[in-house]
């Protein structure tokens, strides 16, 4: 299978170009030394989830060895609770005692969770360190190791901590996608229907039609899911890196339910997909609830989330939770001004706005099912 690359274009800082190219395909990995190399970069730190440092980072690890350069690997715990503060410190500390310097650059081996950890590393550890993401999670690879946001968490929400910071390039390797559990996997879905929701109808058609391939994993449906992705992703990064135009918002689409969802239940209780997935069925409740979509496309986007085996009865999880607790989350979202619920909602199918002043009363009607 032929490798595809996806460019994301940036200004320039200071007469440097910050554009960065996304390599999609089968053996990237190989690539990821000499790419490092002919960047400048001298050393490379390895900063890898646990669960793949044996395999996809020992590959990445041999890729920068057999390019010559000096490679120092850190391992971090799986799981949404390693976004912590006292993990960002624990890594500050790892490169200090490893005197890295400017011409040690990041290497983030993993999913969503070590690219966020990783970038806001990168970011802020001697003032900035190039930052290379090789995503092996779906979730990603189509979505989270594209834009430069990084981040942790604290208890009172989900990635409010954080500072933007582009990567240098990234390298989305389908073959690591093998290893991924099922659950794993399926979750990382959910990213994919929101760039049909929000963006292209016909990518949406397209899902629908090739459902079964993409579940059994199919080389070629991954491979077309990814890059259609990306491109997405990259299109709207390129138009409003720093989300100052309201442009980029738009990928937060089910997000504001989903962050409420995992940070009340505890993070790590739902894959992030998976919360996702119940806040794109919230959020297109709350589209027709409001007069913006029919009854119709909600059903429809049901349908292909439940087909893909993605959680669709956000209901049933707002039930064992405190409605006015899942509010005082929201409120605390990025999105919201002043304390006032902002969503992200569709106005037909490939197209979403950002929509203000939205009751409370409607939100709290539309998590307990009455909408």
């Amino acid at each position: 299978m032929t490798s595809h690359t996806v460019r994301v274009a940036l200004p320039g800082d200071r007469g440097a170009d910050r554009s960065y190219d996304i390599a999609v395909g089968q053996g990237v990995l190989a690539t990821v030394g000499p790419r490092l190399i002919a960047a400048g970069a001298t050393r490379a730190v390895v900063i890898a989830d646990a669960a793949v440092a044996e395999s996809h980072g020992r590959r990445v690890r041999e890729s920068l060895d057999a390019a010559g350069l000096e490679t120092l690997a850190v391992d971090v715990a799986s799981g949404e609770g390693s976004k912590a503060a006292s993990e960002l410190v624990r890594l500050w500390v790892a490169l200090s005692e490893a005197a890295v310097d400017r011409k040690t650059h990041i290497v983030a081996v993993g999913g969503g969770v070590i690219g966020d950890l990783a970038g806001f590393v990168a970011a802020t550890y001697v003032r900035g360190l190039g930052v290379w993401h090789v995503p092996t999670t779906l979730v990603a690879q189509v979505d989270s190791a594209i834009g430069g946001k990084t981040g942790i968490n604290l208890p009172t929400g989900k990635n409010l901590v954080g500072a933007f910071w582009q990567p240098r390039g990234v390298f989305s390797d389908i073959d690591t996608l093998a290893t991924l559990p099922t659950r794993e996997f399926l979750s990382g879905l959910a990213e994919v229907v929101k760039y049909g929701v929000i963006r292209d109808e016909a990518f949406f058609d397209w899902l629908e039609q090739h459902q079964a391939d993409i579940v059994a994993a199919d080389a070629q449906a991954l491979h077309h899911i990814i890059l259609v992705s990306s491109r997405h992703k990259a299109e709207v990064v390129s138009q409003d890196e720093h989300e100052t135009s309201g442009l980029r918002a738009i990928l937060n689409y089910g997000h504001t339910f989903a962050h409420a969802f995992e940070s009340a239940t505890g993070y790590g209780h739902f894959l992030h997909g998976e919360a996702v997935s119940l806040g794109m069925a919230a959020a297109a409740r709350l589209a027709c609830r409001l007069g913006r979509i029919a009854p119709a496309l909600v059903e429809r986007q049901d349908r292909l989330l439940a087909n893909l085996g993605l959680p669709i009865d956000f209901v049933a999880v707002a039930r064992d939770l405190k409605t006015d607790d899942l509010l005082a989350i929201m409120r605390r979202d990025k999105k919201a001004i002043s304390g006032k619920l902002r969503f992200v909602l569709p106005t037909r199918l490939g197209h979403v706005e950002l929509v203000d002043g939205i009751e409370p009363q409607t939100v709290a009607d539309v998590l307990e099912g009455n909408a």
